[in-house]
């Protein structure tokens, strides 16, 4: 069942990034399999995230009260990605540190274009996807030629 393995790597990938190459290569895909099956996890993600945060936030702002915000640390963090880098540097460390659900919703709080969020996320992940999995291919590799 090729198909259970494919879909194992895109549910993996849906919640965390790094979760698809892990499972890609404890099922034995091969690193381009993993790759693309992490790469669609990631992009349904952000689909479902960017349609029902849109939908959400409107729904909290039609019920919840006007209220001051507080600023947290991570609310501090998420502008200060916002105001250095934008949506570029929201979707470079979507997969490495804020998970697809966490970037996605992030840039949603922005008000960020969702073809532009599509396109920005979809060249991340398919940047961080490659580099994440052949790093981990080959790691088996490595840890030989050093002799770990």
């Amino acid at each position: 069942m090729q198909f259970a393995r494919y879909l194992s790597v895109i549910i993996a990938s849906t919640v965390k990034f790094v979760a698809g190459p892990l499972s890609g290569m404890a099922l034995g895909l091969t690193w381009l399999e993993t790759a693309i099956c992490t790469i669609i996890g990631m992009m349904i993600t952000v689909v479902i995230i960017s349609y029902a945060g849109a939908a959400l936030q409107a729904l909290l702002h039609r019920y919840r009260p006007r209220t001051p915000k507080r600023f947290t640390k991570r609310t501090r963090m998420a502008v200060r990605i916002w105001k250095r880098s934008g949506l570029i540097g929201i979707a470079l460390l979507t997969p490495l540190l804020l998970t697809p659900i966490g970037g996605t919703a992030l840039a949603v709080s922005f008000r960020v274009n969702r073809g532009q969020l599509f396109l920005y996320m979809l060249g991340s992940a398919v940047f961080w996807a490659i580099v994440q999995t052949l790093a981990l291919y080959q790691l088996p590799k490595l840890k030989e030629m050093v002799g770990w």
